[in-house]
């Protein structure tokens, strides 16, 4: 199964989270299908906290795809966000 969440960079005590569509059976961190996003939980000013490819989202979803709940929190948040900037 297809699964879209959250993979753990940045170094200790500053936490970086790529938004990734991964096999389900592959270990967190490990080879991925596609990167879609970011996000930065101790972003700075003028640094973005959240960036995500919403078609391609959209896209895996659509194929069979599984978020995972943080994942479709942060994919709400920044729908919301978006529709806020038009």
């Amino acid at each position: 199964m297809v699964t879209i969440r959250l993979t753990r960079r940045g170094a200790r005590n500053q936490p970086f989270y790529h938004v990734v569509v991964t096999d389900s059976r592959k270990r967190q961190g490990s080879a991925s299908l596609e990167q879609v996003g970011f996000f930065n939980p101790i972003a700075r000013k003028g640094e973005p906290k959240l960036k995500l490819d919403l078609p391609r989202i959209d896209y895996w979803v659509g194929k069979g795809a599984q978020q995972s709940d943080r994942v479709a929190q942060l994919v709400t948040t920044f729908r919301k966000q978006a529709v806020a900037a038009a």
